[in-house]
């Protein structure tokens, strides 16, 4: 954070199920409840705000309250009201019943609802953690809402509270795509870490594409121009001044183009 951090300790009054790491204290871009799922915010790393699914390989921990772990990394900036987010340890998380009932040792992941979790499948990459009790829905509910499902029609969800072993990381019970190409997998997690979100097997083959087709084609250009340089100053060594300027716009020239390369890239698997 911009300003110093002040290193507050606080004993939780809570039993040892309860012992917790460290957690620290941010700013919020929208207003956040406690045990909603955060990510950093792109452009400042000091402020959070609720994860959405597109964004799920940021998530960052779960919305505590200051008195929640024994150490607190609190700023001594008081212009803005703080945040406080937990990344290990056992805390509520605000769920809902999207994906199904939540049983005891259900991987948690994020819901199509901004902030709120769900029991995590094989097709989400990233968890927040593992659930320490279930959430039925019928239950200990705390609201209700509705989401679109597949054929966009609305479904009733409930929202809830559940103890979760707040880890995040890679879900265990990925499904992993048959892959034709080895490396495809690597290659589609970096490509989703570019994209800011999942991408498809097709995207990175055009991908791949775009950026082979703007190095054959700046490799070329750079070869012929570099050949021919060094060909009109072994018969001319007069001429290069010349020569040389003509080299040095060519070698613009190729840059360009796999500037170009790189930013079709880009587009391609933001799409």
């Amino acid at each position: 954070m911009a300003s110093s951090l002040l290193l507050v300790l606080s004993l939780f009054a809570g039993s040892d199920a309860f012992a917790q790491a460290v957690t620290r204290a941010y700013k919020a871009s929208t207003p956040l409840q406690r045990g909603m799922i955060v990510r950093l915010n792109d452009k400042d790393a000091s402020t959070v705000e609720a994860v959405k699914g597109e964004a799920i390989n940021k998530m960052e921990g779960v919305v505590v309250a200051a008195n929640d772990a024994p150490v607190t990394l609190s700023s001594e900036d008081q212009s803005f009201q703080q945040v406080f987010v937990a990344t290990t340890g056992r805390y509520n998380v605000l769920v809902s019943n999207q994906n199904g009932v939540i049983k005891k040792d259900d991987y948690i992941t994020i819901s199509s609802l901004a902030g709120v979790g769900m029991k995590a499948d094989g097709k989400q990459p990233r968890i927040i953690g593992k659930a320490i009790a279930g959430f039925d829905g019928k239950t200990n509910v705390s609201g209700r809402t509705t989401v679109k499902n597949s054929d966009k029609t609305d479904i009733p969800i409930a929202l809830g509270l559940v103890a979760v072993d707040v880890n995040v990381g890679h879900n265990p019970i990925e499904e992993k795509a048959d892959s034709i190409v080895p490396g495809l997998e690597v290659l589609q997690r970096a490509a989703g870490a570019i994209a800011d979100k999942p991408v498809t097997p097709a995207q990175i083959y055009l991908s791949l594409a775009a950026l082979i087709v703007a190095a054959i084609i700046a490799g070329s250009i750079l070869y012929a121009g570099v050949r021919t340089s060094m060909i009109a100053i072994g018969r001319n060594p007069l001429a290069k001044g010349s020569v040389m300027r003509n080299l040095l716009q060519v070698v613009v020239t190729s840059i360009i183009i796999l500037i170009i390369g790189v930013t079709a890239v880009y587009l391609i698997l933001k799409l």
